[in-house]
């Protein structure tokens, strides 16, 4: 049966998402295949289709029971005969899917990666019709990826074992090392590779700062009730907390962690995939195989580990290709915490600690770059994105005003190089402030000519514009554990007088001229105003003959509906409104606003 008709015939679909033809047929063909799929891209009909064609068996290693157990019920449902291997089955069920596997009547087996390389069982698999071997979420297997699991080393035994029979290694986040690791790890010399887009496009890219987080996360899923959601907390006792003050509130939520019983665990994942609760406040236990399409919004409620772990949590949003909005609350003092967890954390070696902060810088310089959020994640995963405005960051949807920042740069690059030896954003702020810290006495910087010359601005707003001096060359970083701050060669134009700079506005000149207008210190939706701003939005669409959302997504209307603006330039501040919806749909949801 050709792979369309397998399509249709289990899946209902006529046509295959991007990439997953290439794949299947390179499976189907034999090779050894290394697949990068952006999570909702298909990964997994990469190897159930292909199981199909070949007949026999395929084993599937998987590292959570969750992703085995929905995986395996979607497949018998349609009618593919498929079993979970694993140490939370009774004794009979482990008899059943013995003999099925004798009698050669399963499709597809779903094992641990512990389970798999046991002696015993992979015996076992030599006397079965082994035709296809696929790795789920391979970026385990690499010491240079954001979810390193020892134990997935040991499938570079698996090629050895089963020298004949091809094999498929899946995963939604591989930066380049990552990828090169898998290969060689697993032995994949001759390869087939594909790399599709880590572009989620239907995914609203969003950094607010920390502050009263608890009034924002009412205030936003007020905004969004029944809409299913996601809250990620760093600790488990957060996300109790933060569940009951949900639920105070009325809202259908639920926590989330390892440290709740299996049973408690199955409770929420299943009420949440059956629509009986909304939110789910959790740790990053939470959401590896959940086939939830239609959750409308990730909230990281502190600051994630890696750019690698924050992009496959925000993937679980709008798996449906509908528009979904992905949220951090960033503080810097996140940054610190996270830093120390990782420092006093006596399992991590000196190396991988190095490998930790390099990934943790990464997440933080993400949180602060004045740059389109969207091509930062791409770049980082080596992928170009030559747009210059996604229209779905916040950093493009409202960029930050810019000022001539040459003379700030000039002072900014000239104190750097001024000092003795390279040092980090923190101590050239302190040397720019003036401050009388230890530190500056110690290494006698208080002598420099740099030193006070900068008392006019903060050091949140000396780090932002050093970073944005990094991304723009001007200043380069270097080191892992302790990064630190040295000059380039385009250092020497600026202080030459030859470039000019354009820099973020300084906080306090943003803060005057943009007063009241940000949904967290907003007041209450209007309801009705919302309901006739769809009824709006419904008949504008059907006049030009294009779905809703194209007009304004519901993020738009719900905003509109808190802070009711009225004139082109409160307007214009909506998220969603770019300067063609504000001349084309403008004038009609302001007069719509302005009634009583």
């Amino acid at each position: 049966m050709k792979t369309e008709e397998l399509l249709k015939k289990y899946w209902g679909y006529r046509e295959f998402l991007p990439h997953q033809k290439e794949i299947i047929e390179s499976v189907m063909s034999g090779n050894d295949t290394l697949a990068i799929m952006a999570t909702g891209g298909g990964k997994s009909l990469c190897y159930q289709l292909p199981a199909l064609h070949f007949g026999g068996l395929t084993v599937v290693i998987s590292p959570l029971i969750s992703l085995m157990k929905d995986q395996v019920d979607d497949l018998n449902a349609r009618g593919i005969p498929a079993a979970a291997y694993n140490s939370s089955l009774e004794y009979r069920d482990r008899t059943r899917i013995e003999i099925e596997l004798k009698d050669g009547t399963l499709r597809l087996l779903f094992i641990s990666p512990e389970k798999c390389m046991q002696p015993h069982f992979l015996e076992s698999l030599k006397v079965s019709p082994v035709r296809l071997i696929a790795i789920d979420e391979a970026h385990c297997i690499s010491e240079w990826g954001h979810n390193f699991r020892p134990e997935y080393r040991q499938l570079a035994q698996l090629k050895k074992t089963f020298p004949t029979v091809p094999l498929v290694a899946l995963t939604a986040t591989a930066i380049p090392e990552v990828r090169r690791d898998i290969r060689e790890q697993l032995g994949l010399s001759r390869a087939k590779e594909f790399i599709g887009s880590f572009n989620r496009k239907n995914l609203q890219y969003r950094i607010i700062p920390k502050k009263n987080p608890m009034i924002f996360l009412a205030n936003y899923v007020g905004q969004h009730r029944n809409d299913a959601g996601i809250i990620y907390c760093m600790s488990k006792r957060e996300t109790e907390e933060i569940a009951a003050d949900l639920q105070k509130r009325g809202f259908k939520a639920m926590a989330y962690h390892a440290g709740l019983s299996k049973q408690v665990r199955e409770k929420v994942q299943d009420a949440f995939i059956r629509d009986a609760i909304d939110i789910v406040c959790a740790t990053v236990a939470f959401g590896m195989g959940i086939d939830k399409p239609d959750v409308r919004y990730v909230i990281h409620f502190d600051l994630p580990k890696t750019v690698e772990s924050y992009y496959q949590e925000t993937g679980r949003a709008g798996r449906d290709g509908q528009d979904s909005e992905c949220i951090l609350l960033y503080s810097r003092g996140d940054y610190t915490r996270v830093r120390s967890m990782l420092e006093h954390d006596d399992a991590v070696g000196e190396r991988n600690l190095r490998l930790a902060l390099k990934k943790l810088q990464d997440m933080t310089e993400y949180c602060e770059t004045s740059m389109c959020r969207r091509k930062y994640l791409l770049t980082y995963f080596g992928e170009d994105y030559t747009e210059e405005n996604c229209a779905s960051c916040d950093n493009c949807a409202h960029p930050p005003d810019r000022i001539d920042g040459t003379e700030p740069a000039r002072m900014i690059v000239g104190c750097v190089k001024q000092l003795p030896s390279q040092f980090g954003i923190e101590l050239i702020s302190d040397v720019l402030r003036g401050s009388k810290s230890t530190k500056i006495q110690d290494y006698h910087l208080d002598i420099l000519p740099a030193y006070g010359s900068g008392k006019k601005y903060s050091k949140a707003q000396y780090r932002t514009w050093i970073n944005e001096l990094v991304r723009q060359g001007y200043l380069d970083r270097a080191g892992d554990k302790y990064p630190v701050i040295g000059s380039t060669a385009k250092s020497e134009d600026l202080l030459k007088g030859s470039a000019k700079v354009m820099l973020p506005v300084p906080e306090r000149e943003t803060a005057k001229r943009a007063p009241g207008v940000s949904i967290e210190s907003a007041g209450a939706e209007d309801t009705a105003l919302f309901q006739r701003l769809r009824s709006l939005r419904k008949t504008i669409a059907d006049r030009n003959g294009v779905p809703p959302y194209v007009i304004f997504p519901d993020k738009s209307l719900h905003e509109m509906a808190c802070l009711r603006p009225g004139d082109r330039e409160r307007f214009s501040s909506i998220s969603g409104v770019g300067e063609y919806k504000l001349e084309k749909y403008g004038p009609e949801f302001m007069e719509e606003i302005r009634k009583e």
